[in-house]
């Protein structure tokens, strides 16, 4: 690990410009994918990058330039660039930075289990090729995979106040799908995953086991086979149970995208869509039920966003989003907190060594209730259960949205009962979290996370971590997939 810092650092401090303040961010990025389709090992895909971001700071202008070549003439030239450009658009700056305050820190975080070896490519072939070949020979599943992603990462942020900040990180995605059809006129298909995309952790093999892909061949086709046998979800209004796998659908997409900083300040409003929330909301609105809490939290060791300093430099604490319903503060890193005047946390972060940080979700997370997978079951007159994400629909504004699910139950009298499939449901943020009725306890808790969450100009897709327990939402709007 940081086999290049010692050389990095004596480029760093070679380096020639009049600015006031200047840094480095590097990035190395590896990475495999694998997987095993029907019994047929597919080609692996790697992938391997690196550069650095040099940033800029003259007379409170802030400007950038990104090099993969990292020679010193290279940096020397990167570094160059930024500070004309901070030149050419000095003029037109909105902003004076001059007496934002900079990191000094030095620290060095590492994801668990890094020191141990991973499996080889052979095991990892030899595991996903175990679980394909145990999907049951049944002529109604025309499709199956099963597949492992891996990938390392390691990050090196110095700058001229003397910090010395660095990563090394491991992601583990590992995946499996089963589809089923009925061959019958309806031409109706059905597919039950293990986490869709959604099962993502920093770690070791001890990943593969935490989501339940070994043994998960025979499981997963089972209730591809339930779905396409099942009736379609009944259209009404129910009691609904959300699964953790859903319910990071949900907080992503209602909660963690309206409070991103910069969208509420109008910076995505041409790409990605604004917010309906407001800079004024923070300390006012009721943004859910009393038992809504939500936390920014990236002290979990094995979620994927979890990390000690942002890409700014800025050290990293849980801190509550939202409060017993309350919205407290935003998604916002520091140079959207010196614009709008707010508290955020630290998550300015980038994707890669050659796009500037930005305001990103990072974990976010809600905190657990006190009640049971069983209490919640109970606790349910007329409802359904629904788990899994299928699709999603959401308006520029994160408000009025529409998402569907592969997995539904219904529940009649506290009750688990038949699947029903095409599950969906629609809602209006502040509405569905207001009707938050009970909130499942640490048992019922998961930590999973997205490693595709898009955003930005030029485009950024990065990793997300989402934990949460399962959650039951009062009188929402549920129907099948003909509504």
């Amino acid at each position: 690990m940081f086999d290049f810092h010692p050389q990095l650092k004596q480029r760093f401090a070679a380096l020639r410009t009049r600015a006031e303040f200047f840094s480095l961010r590097y990035v190395r990025e590896s990475g495999q994918y694998l997987s095993v389709r029907k019994n047929v090992a597919e080609p692996p895909y790697f992938n391997h990058d690196q550069g650095a971001m040099l940033t800029v700071r003259l007379k409170g202008v802030e400007a950038y330039a990104a090099t993969n070549d990292l020679s010193q003439a290279g940096l020397q030239a990167a570094l160059e660039r930024a500070e004309a450009q901070a030149r050419l658009i000095a003029d037109h700056a909105l902003l004076d930075l001059s007496h934002e305050p900079v990191s000094n820190a030095k620290s060095d975080y590492c994801s668990p289990d890094l020191d141990q070896a991973f499996p080889s490519l052979s095991d990892c072939y030899a595991l996903l090729g175990a679980e394909s070949a145990a999907v049951p020979k049944d002529e109604r599943l025309v499709s199956w995979v099963a597949s492992l992603g891996l990938t390392h990462v390691e990050q090196i942020y110095l700058n001229s106040a003397g910090a010395e900040l660095r990563q090394a990180q491991r992601f583990v995605f590992p995946g499996m799908s089963v589809t089923a059809y009925d061959g019958q006129d309806s031409q109706d298909s059905q597919s039950r995953t293990l986490g869709r995309d959604n099962f993502g952790q920093q770690g070791g093999a001890d990943v593969i086991r935490r989501c339940g892909l070994i043994g998960a061949g025979p499981t997963v086709a089972d209730q591809a086979l339930q779905l396409l046998l099942a009736p379609n979800t009944p259209q009404g209004t129910r009691d609904l149970l959300l699964m953790p796998d859903q319910m990071i659908l949900q907080i992503h997409e209602s909660i963690g995208h309206p409070l991103e900083l910069d969208r509420i300040l109008g910076d995505e409003r041409n790409y990605a869509g604004t917010s309906f929330v407001k800079t004024s909301d923070f300390g006012s609105l009721q943004y859910g039920s009393k038992l809504l809490n939500v936390t920014f939290d990236p002290t979990i060791p094995e979620q994927l966003a979890s990390y000690s300093f942002d890409d700014d430099g800025t050290p990293a604490s849980k801190e509550f989003l939202i409060r017993e319903g309350l919205l407290l503060r935003p998604l916002g890193g520091a140079l959207s907190q010196f614009r709008a005047g707010l508290e955020g946390v630290a998550n300015s972060r980038a994707c890669s060594w050659n796009r500037a940080p930005i305001d990103r979700m990072a974990n976010l997370n809600i905190e657990p209730g006190d009640q049971s997978m069983a209490q919640l079951i109970g606790g349910i007159e007329h409802g359904i259960l629904m788990a899994n994400n299928r699709s999603w629909s959401i308006d520029d504004a994160r408000n009025k949205f529409q998402f569907g699910c592969e997995w539904g139950q219904l529940i009649e009298n506290g009750e688990l009962k038949g699947v029903v499939k095409n599950p969906n449901y629609r809602g209006i943020s502040e509405q569905f979290w207001r009707n938050l009725s009970a909130v499942g306890d640490a048992s019922t808790f998961k930590v999973l996370g997205t490693p595709n969450c898009g955003k930005g100009e030029p485009n950024q897709v990065i990793r997300v971590g989402h934990a949460s327990p399962a959650c039951v939402f009062s009188q929402i709007d549920v129907f099948g997939g003909d509504a």
